[in-house]
């Protein structure tokens, strides 16, 4: 599976606003003061004002690039895990559901088969490399370099791998992302006040994770009632 700056760059220029040194952004962005609170937030597990910094993440660029030449996202589950996995998933989806199928999670990581596109591998990547990362409101807003995300600064960090963002958005503004409706590997469902994604029919969402650092990949669905759908052109 080859994905990175080159997978980016052919997609769309990404990260020009961000800064060159690797320093987390304001708990509260340019966007956040304007924003809808996000009103599952208490399902997403703050993190408390007095816990210690996390480290900053790396740029999308970076996790992408990173898949490119070690052919695996870091963290990422062994090959056994992802045939078992598969296995359950075409048992619970069944075969041509349009989820794809084969798009798995083992050990809070997503895993691409290989005949996922390299778009797709790419946000894989980039929701990898900030699956376990602390949630707080606005966090990832500023710049795609900060230490904690929220349901959109998560959402932008991982399409931002694949160059499908060049900025964070808001989850108001990526009800404007993309192609109206569902796509058939990647559909982003975003209202005013929250965001999440589908990726190969695994949902990318830090509403429902399991603690403060429970993945933000995980296998059960949820209705998507009450949210528009987006999608990348042709995924």
């Amino acid at each position: 599976m080859v994905a990175g700056a080159c997978l980016a760059a052919g997609l769309a220029e990404v990260g020009g606003d961000e800064p060159s040194s690797k320093k987390a952004a304001p708990a509260t962005s340019r966007d956040s003061q304007k924003a809808v609170r996000d009103p599952e937030e208490a399902q997403a597990f703050p993190e408390p004002k007095s816990s210690a910094p996390h480290p900053v993440a790396d740029s999308p660029e970076v996790a992408a690039a990173e898949t490119a030449e070690e052919g695996i996202s870091p963290g990422a589950p062994s090959d056994e895990e992802v045939r078992r996995d598969l296995r359950q998933l075409e048992r619970y989806y069944g075969r041509g559901s349009g989820h794809g199928g084969s798009v798995t999670v083992a050990n809070g990581f997503a895993q691409a088969a290989p005949d996922v596109p390299d778009p797709v591998v790419a946000v894989i990547s980039g929701g990898n490399a900030i699956a376990r990362f602390p949630y707080r409101w606005g966090g990832g807003h500023g710049s795609f370099l900060d230490d904690a995300y929220d349901c959109s600064g998560s959402v932008s960090y991982a399409l931002a791998a694949a160059g499908m963002l060049d900025s964070p958005l808001a989850s108001g503004d990526l009800m404007g992302w993309g192609e109206p409706g569902h796509g058939k590997w990647i559909t982003v469902y975003a209202n005013p006040g929250h965001v999440y994604m589908e990726v190969g029919g695994v949902r990318f969402d830090t509403s429902g994770r399991a603690g403060r650092r429970g993945s933000r990949w995980q296998l059960a669905a949820r209705a998507g009632r009450g949210f528009e759908t987006r999608h990348w052109p042709g995924l």
